[in-house]
C-alpha cells in the first residue's frame, strides 16, 4: 500500500485481507485516531441501510429492520505504539505484517465489510469502533460511548473481534492492580542500623506471593486460570542511603465468578499479616462470564465451529457483560502476536472470519 493511504477514502468493496492493509496504512495510535475515525464515518454514511452515530471518535452503525434479536460487533480502531512496522506488508506466503494486522485491523475489517455486505442481515445488526483501548481504562472510547449513549449498545448479544486464532474465547478475566506501600527511616548506608529499610520489609510480600497456588474455577463449562503476581518494586533513594519507602505492584487476574468486590477482598486478605501499610488500588476492572447459553451464543458457536475456551485476560466484553449484553471474543489471528514489533496476520484467516459471520447472519 502507499504510504499516503491513510488520505484515501476507505474502499470497502475489497475483501477483508486487502481492507486490513488499507486500515493498516491509517496510522492510528491511541489518541490519534480522528483521521481514521473520520474515514470510517464517511465510508459507513454511505451505506443507506445504516443509521451512523459519532460520539468524539468513537462511531456507532445501526441497521433498524424491526427484529426480534440484535447483535453488536465491536472492536477499537487505536494500536500500541508504531515499531517501523507501518505501512503494511503483504509476503508471498500470503502473511499480512504491520502494525495493527492482528490487534485488530483485521477484525475491524471484518466488521465493515459485514457492514458493506449483509445489507438484510435476519438479526439487527450493531457495529461499533472505539477509540483508546490500548490505553488507561478510563480513555477507552467504549466506556465513553456506554456512559454517554448506553442505548446505542443495546443488544442480545455481542462479538467482540480482537485475535482469537477463530476460536470462540468465551468472557475475560478481571484485573485488579494494587500498590502495597511499606514505609522505613532513611540512614547512611555505613550506618543501616540508624536507619529502616523499606525495602527489607517487602520481604514477607513476597514470600507470600511465592507460596500463592492459582486458583482454577470452571465457570459456564470454561476453565479458567487466577494469576497472582508481583509486576514493580519501587524504592530506593541513592547507593549510599538506607530506604525509607518501598511500593510493590501486585497484578491479580481472576475469573470471572469473582465480583470486583471480591476480588479485592481476597488480595487484601491475603496480604493481611505482610506488613503493608497502606494499600492503594490503582486499577481495576471486573471480569465478564462466558453468556455461551445463550441462544444467540449458541448459533453463533453452531456457525463458526470448534470448542469454545476462556479468554485469559481482560477484553472490552466485560464492558457489554456490565450492560448486560452476553459478549464473547472471537476474530482473526494470533493473540501472541499482539503489540510485537513483527506483528502480522495471515490473510487466510481474516478471510475465513468474513465468511463465517457472514454465513452466520445470512443464514
Amino acid at each position: 500500500m502507499s504510504e499516503t493511504a491513510s488520505e484515501t477514502a476507505l474502499d470497502l468493496t475489497q475483501d477483508a485481507a486487502r481492507l486490513t492493509a488499507q486500515l493498516v496504512d491509517f496510522p492510528s495510535e491511541s489518541g490519534s485516531e480522528k483521521p481514521l475515525a473520520d474515514a470510517i464515518e464517511t465510508a459507513l454514511r454511505a451505506l443507506p441501510h445504516l443509521t451512523v452515530d459519532r460520539h468524539g471518535n468513537n462511531i456507532v452503525a445501526r441497521t433498524r429492520l424491526g427484529h426480534a434479536e440484535r447483535v453488536v460487533l465491536a472492536g477499537h480502531i487505536d494500536t500500541v505504539p508504531i515499531a517501523d512496522n507501518v505501512p503494511s506488508r503483504l509476503d508471498d506466503d500470503g502473511v499480512l505484517w504491520g502494525c495493527g494486522t492482528c490487534d485488530m485491523k483485521s477484525g475491524v475489517a471484518v466488521q465493515l465489510r459485514v457492514a458493506q455486505t449483509v445489507t438484510a442481515p435476519n438479526r439487527d445488526l450493531t457495529f461499533v469502533f472505539y477509540d483508546n483501548e490500548e490505553v488507561a481504562a478510563h480513555l477507552n472510547g467504549l466506556g465513553h460511548v456506554a456512559e454517554a449513549h448506553p442505548d446505542w449498545l443495546e443488544g442480545d448479544f455481542a462479538i467482540l473481534l480482537e485475535p482469537s486464532d477463530g476460536q470462540v474465547e468465551g468472557g475475560c478475566q478481571g484485573t485488579l492492580r494494587v500498590f502495597l506501600k511499606l514505609s522505613g527511616e532513611r540512614a547512611h548506608s555505613a550506618r543501616a542500623w540508624m536507619g529502616d529499610n523499606a525495602i527489607h520489609k517487602a520481604a514477607p510480600i513476597l514470600a507470600r506471593l511465592a507460596e500463592y497456588e492459582p486458583r482454577k474455577p470452571v465457570v459456564d463449562g470454561l476453565q479458567y486460570h487466577e494469576g497472582l503476581n508481583a509486576v514493580r518494586i519501587e524504592g530506593g533513594v541513592a547507593t549510599n542511603v538506607i530506604p525509607d519507602a518501598c511500593t510493590v505492584v501486585v497484578n491479580f487476574r481472576y475469573a470471572p465468578d469473582r465480583s470486583m468486590a471480591e476480588a479485592e477482598q481476597f488480595v487484601r486478605d491475603y496480604f493481611a499479616d505482610c506488613g503493608v501499610e497502606e494499600f492503594v488500588v490503582d486499577d481495576h476492572t471486573g471480569g465478564a462470564r462466558p453468556g455461551l447459553d445463550h441462544p444467540a451464543a449458541a448459533a453463533f458457536m453452531a456457525a463458526v465451529g470448534g470448542e469454545a475456551r476462556p479468554k485469559f485476560g481482560w477484553t472490552d466484553v466485560s464492558r457489554f457483560s456490565a450492560l448486560g449484553v452476553p459478549a464473547v471474543n472471537y476474530g482473526p489471528g494470533a493473540p501472541l502476536l499482539a503489540h510485537k514489533a513483527d506483528e502480522r496476520v495471515r490473510t487466510s484467516e481474516i478471510l475465513v472470519a468474513e465468511e463465517r459471520l457472514r454465513a452466520w447472519l445470512e443464514s
